[in-house]
């Protein structure tokens, strides 16, 4: 590690925020947004146009975050050709998965540190604003963006049939709230307590995203822990414990860009050393896709293996770390990151550089790319300081299912060794309870939670338990609960998890409830 030849360092970060062009007809679409953003980045260079040129130039590898928007045959085959780029341009566009962004940068900075690449950009785009706007005005597809001979949506495209499908359950509006019930139980919280933790929570994330020119909520009032946490038509109960503010919006039009090379060719450029920021290391890994095949819900193996492996590849500890942002989809996720590091919700360094994806705006599978360059932009601020300053980023993707943590800072690795690969697996090694998919007789709940219509009436619970005999022994069932008095128990303020139960098969589907009378 110690004889690597090249260090590498992000020198250009470009953030868009396309609120303007919503609802017009030349509305852009990704494509357009993700140059727009690749063009900021150069520019911030401060590089003259010569020199800015021969960067462009010199770009040897186009990592691009997959769209939920439009989805291109080949988005980074149409940066390489829009950009002027060779043929032979590393391209790789990402799976569908907000942990992309850490994989990429990540993957980009090892390309740089060994020669494969002397300049990488990463960059991720949506239009889900605009294209919201083109369908409701029956302009759709919008004319002049790329044509496709497929317009399907990633989250129109049909499920195979599994344990979830046959329960409709898997959406993450559904399946993250099954994690905040089990680390509630878990930490023994009272619901209400739990509530208003994640209200105030995204009040401060709020906050942060009210100040930030990038924010799709820039310049609007910034939501309160009452309006967050209250539960009104407005701010309707999509799945307990969630009102609607405390789940992602995803209807905005952003961009991010970030462009890697080395400390010798920055030199070269005239690239000002106040523009460097230095990867230290990365690490991701994937838990299993299929939620209930997962060893617990109170945690996520994923998630802290990526925390403790990026911190430790970086060779740094949780309290060299100055600025973090933790994924939040909704409020388990940093959750679940803070009580991993042994960090308090609302200490002196907060959990967000952005804001969430609540009020910064979800931005598809791309979030973290902007807290990448956030991160970089508040850690050049920062450069004077006689000691490192370092900042880490953790990227989330699925229902909890993949993460990627990598970490920044204004002064390089001590070794100057940019790790050559992720320490971690790419995906975990399978471990939990045995399934039943036709589940019969006595059950506990694991964890629950209760999906809600738009007038605001429970429509339908989910309930994850175990069979007797007890925890820890029983094998795991997936359940519907469509019983009224049932559901009124999963809707009231007491705790349901670790209740006991019937559950039976029913039609393919599993039912539980609390009454035998009722099934």
């Amino acid at each position: 590690m110690s004889n690597v030849a090249e260090v590498p360092i992000l020198v250009g970060i470009g953030d868009i925020n396309d609120r303007e062009s919503k609802g017009r007809e030349d509305a852009a679409e990704p494509l357009t947004l993700m140059l727009r953003a690749i063009g900021a980045a150069i520019q911030d260079t401060t590089l003259a146009p010569e020199a800015a040129q021969k960067l462009q130039s010199a770009i040897e590898s186009i990592g691009v975050v997959a769209n939920w928007t439009w989805p291109y045959p080949n988005a980074p085959g149409l940066l390489v050709q829009r950009l002027g780029l060779p043929g032979a341009v590393h391209t790789t566009e990402s799976h569908h998965g907000g942990d992309s962004p850490g994989r990429l940068f990540d993957e980009a900075a090892q390309r740089v540190a060994y020669k494969k690449s002397k300049v990488a950009v990463v960059t991720g785009a949506e239009a889900l604003a605009s294209l919201e706007a083109f369908k409701k005005s029956k302009k759709f597809p919008p004319p002049h963006w790329t044509k496709l001979d497929d317009h399907t949506s990633i989250w129109d495209r049909e499920r195979p049939e599994d344990l979830g499908t046959r329960h409709m359950l898997g959406a993450p509006i559904q399946v993250y709230p099954l994690y905040e019930a089990a680390f509630r139980a878990h930490l023994q919280q009272k619901l209400s307590d739990n509530h208003k933790e994640s209200a105030d929570l995204y009040a401060d994330f709020a906050q942060v995203a009210a100040k930030s020119p990038f924010s799709w909520a820039h310049g609007q009032e910034p939501e309160t822990s009452e309006s967050i946490g209250t539960v009104t038509r407005r701010n309707r109960m999509i799945c307990s414990p969630y009102p609607l503010l405390m789940n992602a919006f995803n209807t905005v039009n952003l961009a991010a860009a970030c462009i890697l090379t080395t400390t010798t060719f920055a030199r070269e450029l005239g690239i000002p050393e106040s523009k460097w920021i230095y990867p230290l290391g990365g690490a991701g890994t994937s838990d299993s896709s299929r939620f209930w095949e997962r060893p617990y819900f109170h945690a996520s193996r994923s998630l802290s293996q990526s925390l403790d492996a990026a911190l430790k590849v970086s060779e740094v500890r949780t309290e060299d770390i100055d600025l973090f942002d933790f994924y939040s989809c909704f409020p388990i996720v940093p959750k679940l990151a803070a009580h991993h590091l042994g960090l308090p919700l609302h200490g002196p360094k907060p959990l967000t550089v952005l804001g969430g994806l609540t009020s910064f705006g979800g931005a598809g599978n791309n979030y973290s790319m902007h807290a990448i360059t956030e991160v970089a932009r508040q850690l050049r601020t920062r450069k004077q300081s006689p000691k490192a300053q370092n900042g880490l980023v953790l990227a989330n993707g699925g229902v909890l299912s993949y993460h990627h943590t990598v970490i920044l800072s204004t002064q390089p690795r001590s070794d100057s060794g940019y790790p050559m690969w992720n320490p971690l697996p790419s995906h975990l090694d399978e471990d939990h309870p045995a399934i039943e998919e036709q589940a019969e007789g006595s059950g506990v709940i694991e964890t629950y939670t209760v999906q809600f219509g738009r007038d605001g009436t429970p429509i339908l619970g989910f309930v994850v338990g175990r069979l007797h005999p007890g925890p820890g022994k029983g094998g795991r069932f997936v359940a519907n609960v469509q019983d009224a008095y049932t559901l009124q128990q999963l809707c009231s303020s007491a705790e349901q998890i670790g209740k006991q139960g019937l559950v039976t098969t029913e039609g393919g589907r599993n039912l539980f409830v609390f009454k035998p009378s009722k099934i």
